[in-house]
């Protein structure tokens, strides 16, 4: 009996995963220049924590988690989203308690979405994503952008844009609520069953609609912009102010609603233009989450992060034609004549790997010929070859796999010889 992999997974194969390593590591080291730090949370939660910190009106809590039933009937759930863990770690480790603040937090893992599989979108997918909680300036709104944009551009990306707005304070959004029950109820009937619960629980749902995104209705519907009181209007213009200041391009679509809850005032996209990517162009998403801390029994600390799909940043890269994260190839491939050639190069490799030089040797009996194939299939950068007569001399003969230059370094020499040849 054999086993397929379950629908909607993916398996990242040598060759595959390189790449994947090389943009976690731009994003590491990004966040590193941005002074955030890495926290890494439990793939699974008790429910309630995203029913409540996502929203029961969402599709992620409605259709999409993957919530199961412990051995002692507790339910749990495999987690949909980086930022309702992440709070919650916040405030049950009381990190608001740290005098420096905001806390700036990192995270790169998988997520899990009962969704429908499509070209860049899987059921267990690799977000990477950041969360700045304790502080409501507008201008850690801009870093935070900043820095999303930031990874995609030393990723290599360049057909970039950003889509931003403002859903206000709570007050704002009241009155913009208000607003869009009174302009979708007359014909609410016209909608999807899932907008029609929305009416009353959350109606800027309805504005994100797939289903009814082409209804007459969503064209005309109020826009937020015109709801924002004088202090949602005045951090919507710093923010805007912030971007331009760091010289990052721009456009307002009123909108933009995220799929989450939490949301209010800063919200933003960045999606990419790049041909031929696709009918899904949205890269990363986020926006700022003030109420959050307090909802999980912590005290008031203002947030704001964003999440980036690691499988479309890779997608994007290839529609760019980015080639990033290919082997280089090892250091030094050892080809070995007659056993005690063989016996001596089992220790003398482990020395080259524990010294920091990549270095292989065959480990299936061939000879010489078939281990100077392996070593070119290996892009080995250095060929030594290893005999009896080598080892009565006590040296090795190395070649130099670009220029096919030759000569015969003393084994006691070897290692210093690999280590200034190859770091150069």
């Amino acid at each position: 009996m054999g086993f397929n992999i379950p629908r909607g997974t993916q398996d990242i194969l040598p060759g595959e995963s390189e790449r994947w390593q090389y943009v976690e590591k731009i994003a590491r080291e990004t966040c590193h220049a941005y002074q955030y730090k890495e926290i890494r949370t439990p793939i699974f939660e008790h429910t309630e924590l995203f029913s409540r910190g996502v929203g029961e009106s969402t599709d992620i809590v409605q259709k999409e988690m993957y919530t199961f039933a412990d051995k002692k009937g507790r339910s749990l759930t495999l987690r949909p989203e980086g930022t309702a863990s992440a709070v919650r770690s916040f405030v049950e480790n009381k990190l608001f308690a740290n005098p420096v603040q905001p806390t700036k937090l990192y995270y790169i893992g998988p997520m899990f979405r009962y969704e429908r599989p499509q070209t860049g979108r899987y059921r267990q997918f690799y977000q990477f994503g950041i969360e700045a909680i304790g502080s409501n300036d507008p201008a850690i709104d801009a870093e935070v952008i900043a820095l999303a944009m930031s990874v995609y551009r030393k990723a290599g990306l360049s057909n970039l844009k950003l889509v931003i707005n403002s859903l206000g304070d709570k007050e704002s959004r009241t009155a913009h609520r208000e607003a869009l029950i009174r302009h979708f109820e007359p014909r609410i009937d016209e909608f999807c069953s899932d907008c029609q619960t929305r009416l009353r629980q959350n109606p800027l749902r309805i504005l994100d609609c797939k289903k009814d995104r082409d209804h007459e209705l969503l064209k005309t519907a109020p826009s937020i912009l015109d709801y924002l009181n004088e202090e949602s209007k005045a951090y919507f213009a710093k923010v805007q102010q912030y971007l331009t200041d760091i010289g990052i391009a721009f456009e307002v679509d009123s909108n933009l609603v995220r799929g989450l809850d939490y949301y209010n005032h800063t919200a933003f996209e960045i999606m990419s233009n790049a041909e031929g990517f696709g009918a899904i162009t949205t890269l990363a998403g986020g926006g700022r989450y003030d109420g959050l801390t307090e909802e999980f029994g912590g005290p008031k600390a203002p947030g704001i992060g964003f999440a980036m799909s690691i499988e479309r940043l890779l997608a994007a890269l290839d529609a760019e034609n980015v080639n990033v994260g290919t082997d280089d190839g090892i250091d030094c491939y050892i080809v070995t004549l007659g056993d005690k050639a063989k016996d001596y190069s089992v220790s003398l490799l482990y020395k080259l790997r524990e010294a920091g030089i990549s270095a292989e040797i065959d480990y299936e009996q061939k000879k010489m010929k078939g281990q100077f194939k392996s070593a070119d299939r290996l892009h080995a950068k250095y060929i030594a070859v290893l005999g009896e007569d080598e080892l009565n001399q006590n040296q090795i003969n190395v070649k130099d796999a670009k220029t096919g230059d030759q000569q015969a370094v003393g084994l006691d020499e070897f290692i210093r010889f690999l280590k200034t040849n190859t770091e150069s």
